[in-house]
């Protein structure tokens, strides 16, 4: 099940943030100033082979693989996001729902219904 992490770290630039994660999930939340979303980050399969399914309500949706960068000794990379078109809405969009049960219902009825009209 989702939790929500209390410890964002906000940044005024970005509006307002909000995350929830579990063991397959992550969830960013952007909102403007005026508490209405502005688009959203859900990541997931992240132990595997990390995708993120990013909405932004000016740009829309994208679709990305995780790279989580090369390890050098004592340095770890910083992970960027590549191109990944790929995306089985349905299936993640199921798994997001029975994950997003106990987080707060306009937040996960409002991923859900960007899931389900995902593009084909």
């Amino acid at each position: 099940m989702l939790t929500e992490f209390k410890g964002v770290r906000q940044r005024e630039e970005e509006g307002i943030r909000r995350w929830f994660f579990d063991d397959y999930f992550d969830l960013i939340i952007w909102y403007n100033n005026n508490h209405q979303i502005e688009g959203f980050q859900l990541c997931y399969d992240k132990n595997y082979n990390e995708k993120a399914l990013t909405w932004l309500k000016k740009n829309g949706y994208s679709h990305d693989a995780i790279d989580s960068g090369e390890e050098v000794p004592g340095h770890k990379q910083t992970a960027i996001l590549v191109a990944d078109g790929l995306f089985d809405n349905k299936l993640i969009a199921r798994r997001f729902k029975q994950a997003s049960k106990e987080i707060d219902a306009d937040i996960a009825d409002f991923v859900y219904k960007r899931l389900m009209t995902y593009p084909d």
